[in-house]
């Protein structure tokens, strides 16, 4: 079987053309040496399959904005349903799976495919981060495996929209798709939480997860330190000092992170004015949410709606 990856010291974008009728098309794009996204658009009166059958170890994002499609993995038996305005993260170190494109008015999907040795530039002496787990997990024998799903969020239509448009540029598209897939694979890990149990003793982990699942129901108007502590049936330093240590980031942090991880989603509502999501998710003022989403992200949320 052959590579899906070019493997070429040459690292010219290449764009390859395997259907296009009027406003209709399947385009892939080998953006560089190890990352290929593939952009469809297609009006089904029947099903369509893409076959993918090769060795090689990578993980995939599945973007579907429109319509519905479902991968069979023929080694594993295992079928995978894919549902509109959601994005779905996998991992696989041999391939031979079909993908099909269910029959709709209206099919939008972009794929994502990140090989091993790409990933392995950007691996971290933290084990805890995202990145070094995918890559350990594509090192071992995984036909496909699905990481993560969820809906699909405004920042990820909006860096989707750049890496497919940067072939309208004339110059140098093969770094700035590469930096805007960068971009993307970047905010698609950073949804993802894997937490090892085995480092820490019973009490810290029940602590921790405790705190964080009252947190998460209580992101817009969240509890003091104190009060939480009080939850918790701790006090505040164990309570700080656990949490941070389970789950790798501050109290404060993770408060931010839930909000802007649901402002964003929000933001994909063209009713809601910028000003309505930032009150929605906890933010009092518009422009300190507005400043505080520029910060973490590299764009404004106001960008965000014209996608």
């Amino acid at each position: 079987m052959d590579s899906f990856f070019f493997n070429i010291t040459d690292k010219r974008y290449q764009i390859k053309e395997i259907f296009n009728k009027k406003e209709q098309h399947v385009t892939r794009v080998d953006i560089s040496n190890g990352l290929v996204f593939f952009d469809i658009a297609l009006n089904l009166n029947t099903d369509r399959v893409l076959k993918v059958k090769n060795l090689d170890r990578m993980n995939f994002i599945v973007s579907v904005a429109n319509g519905k499609c479902q991968i069979n993995d023929k080694i594993s038996n295992k079928t995978y349903q894919l549902n509109e305005s959601n994005t779905y993260l996998f991992a696989t170190s041999s391939q031979n799976f079909e993908i099909t494109l269910s029959h709709s008015n209206k099919t939008e999907i972009f794929i994502l495919f990140i090989a091993d040795f790409f990933i392995k530039r950007y691996l971290s002496d933290n084990s805890h981060e995202p990145i070094n787990t995918l890559y350990q997990k594509i090192q071992t024998d995984v036909s496909l495996e699905l990481i993560h799903s969820a809906q699909t969020d405004a920042l990820s239509l909006y860096l989707i929209d750049k890496i497919i448009h940067a072939k309208n540029n004339d110059k140098m598209n093969s770094i700035i798709s590469e930096h805007r897939a960068i971009e993307y694979i970047i905010h698609r890990l950073s949804l993802l939480e894997f937490i090892d149990t085995n480092n820490f003793n019973e009490q810290q982990i029940a602590i921790a997860q405790k705190a964080k699942s009252i947190i998460q129901n209580n992101y817009i108007n969240p509890p003091s330190i104190k009060e939480l502590a009080h939850l918790c049936a701790t006090n505040d330093f164990k309570l700080k000092s656990y949490f941070k240590l389970v789950n790798q980031t501050t109290i404060y942090a993770y408060v931010q992170k839930l909000r802007l991880d649901n402002a964003n989603l929000l933001l994909r509502e063209q009713l809601l004015s910028v000003a309505q999501v930032a009150n929605a998710v906890g933010y009092k003022h518009s422009g300190h949410f507005s400043a505080i989403f520029y910060k973490t992200y590299g764009v404004y949320p106001k960008d965000l709606k014209s996608i």
